[in-house]
């Protein structure tokens, strides 16, 4: 017999800023197997369920792990409800309406080497609360074997599309041409008909058989040419797009310019009216600068600290939304648009801030809405393969000494102005630019972001405080 706690420790695998990731190699079948029993452990002391929704990204190794968590739901009693691939908010949506517990195998953006969990309560995402109780949970269970075929169930499927088909009319978006950049994103096979049920013309643009690992947070440059290569050839309103497992969406203007995702989030809570705001540290300033909310949080980075937020809002608010910088948008309370009622998601979304921000431009580009805001950029990339170890040394010490780490950075002319902690470590410096930096909580990565009022200095700060820690610390 196996013990819960003991095989997730011996695995290595932590969670992360959205759920539990690792190595594919790390995520064997009593691994998998480990995960589930010491989540259902934590669920059953507060919920009373017989099923669980399970769902995929098209990641190669996703299949086979869904299998491991399936066979030990089997060693639980517990029906399994296999959704197949669908976005991450759509078994989601599914799960909460049933009042059932859900588990996403993704590694949403991560390389296809490696993969993840995502669990879900019945009532929404876990919480840090949650993810230490599933960590040091001392469920007992038997070695899996022999691992369950899996049968697809389409209702996940057919009710997220039902979510947006019935809060707008079905020619809201007549004479709207929308590309669709497939790639091996897990709502790939939804976005077509979603988006042709409400009246667009749709263009689906490189679908991959092998899985790509898109970071809505750090566009590629290929993904740059393609989107403007894209809009000149086929002449778009818009092309949408999302990360491996559709909870963060990409999108770009009539131009092929991709919009960073707290811009995207911004416009849409903006045409929704809502009055208060969660948001990371790492997004814009323009949210405050625009003064079109009544209250803007700024939390940790993660879904799960912008979700514990709403909490705090509903007491003073009654319409409540967040949002990320790499785009995923959370839907906190109940809001009315078209004199339609679309309920709470308190999980990240792709789909609805890119169909809002469509509905708001009938008569408009989607480039004014952006030219209207107050001129304030981000650009961000990371150092991939990086240590954790090391970026943690990094921050410990610059922490200490900003100053002085500024200037081994070559940011001779940059005084510190003022430094915020909330996630890794946020300098403004006098001249008014913002450079960040932190550890991401989902794989060895060193991020780095820069806010200015000119979007060529916050790259060349991204590019060249990068380049110059890259190569101090290979």
């Amino acid at each position: 017999m196996l013990i819960s706690a003991n095989v997730i420790k011996e695995s290595g695998i932590q969670f992360g800023t959205s759920g539990a990731r690792g190595l594919v190699t790390q995520f064997s079948a009593d691994v998998c197997a480990a995960f589930t029993h010491a989540f259902i452990e934590s669920m059953v002391k507060n919920f009373t369920f017989k099923q669980v929704a399970i769902a995929i990204d098209n990641r190669p190794s996703s299949p086979e792990m869904a299998q491991a968590c399936t066979k030990a739901l089997q060693q639980l009693g517990l029906e399994a409800i296999y959704y197949g691939v669908v976005p991450t908010p759509a078994l989601a949506y599914v799960a909460m309406k049933d009042n059932i517990p859900c588990i996403m195998v993704t590694g949403s953006h991560i390389p296809f080497d490696r993969n993840g969990l995502k669990f879900y309560r019945p009532d929404g995402e876990i919480s840090k609360a949650d993810e230490r109780a599933i960590l040091h949970a001392t469920a007992v269970f038997e070695t899996v074997t022999d691992l369950p075929s899996l049968v697809v169930n389409n209702k996940a499927a057919i009710q997220y599309i039902e979510r947006y088909t019935s809060l707008f009319d079905s020619e809201m978006l007549a004479g709207k041409r929308i590309g669709i950049y497939e790639h091996s994103s897990a709502g790939r096979d939804l976005y077509t008909p979603l988006f042709e049920a409400l009246g667009a013309e749709v263009i689906a643009l490189e679908r991959s058989d092998e899985f790509v690992p898109i970071d809505t947070e750090a566009v590629a440059d290929v993904d740059i040419e393609r989107a403007l290569q894209w809009s000149q050839q086929y002449g778009f309103d818009m092309i949408f797009s999302t990360d491996g497992d559709g909870d963060r969406p990409l999108v770009a203007d009539e131009q092929g310019n991709w919009l960073r995702g707290d811009i995207l989030g911004l416009l849409c809570a903006d045409a929704m009216n809502i009055e208060a705001l969660a948001v990371p540290v790492s997004c814009n300033t323009v949210i405050e600068g625009c003064n079109l909310f009544n209250h803007v949080s700024r939390t940790k980075i993660g879904s799960p600290y912008v979700i514990a937020e709403f909490e705090n809002l509903t007491k003073s608010y009654s319409s409540i939304a967040g949002f990320e910088a790499n785009g995923g948008f959370l839907l906190g309370s109940d809001v009315e648009i078209n004199g339609r009622l679309i309920k709470a998601l308190p999980t990240r979304d792709a789909v609805l801030p890119a169909l809002i921000l469509l509905s708001a431009t009938k008569q408009k580009l989607i480039s004014s809405l952006v030219n209207n805001l107050p001129q304030r950029f981000t650009f961000s990339d990371r150092i991939q393969n990086f240590a954790t170890e090391k970026s943690i040394a990094i921050l410990a010490r610059a922490k200490q000494q900003p100053d002085v780490f500024l200037q081994q950075l070559e940011l001779n002319d940059s005084k510190v102005e003022d430094i915020d902690e909330t996630d890794g470590l946020r300098i403004t410096l006098n001249c008014g630019d913002i450079i960040h930096f932190r550890s991401s909580g989902n794989a060895p990565e060193l991020r780095c972001y820069a806010e200015s009022s000119n979007y060529n200095t916050a790259k060349i700060i991204v590019e060249s405080v990068l380049l110059k820690l890259n190569s101090e610390y290979l």
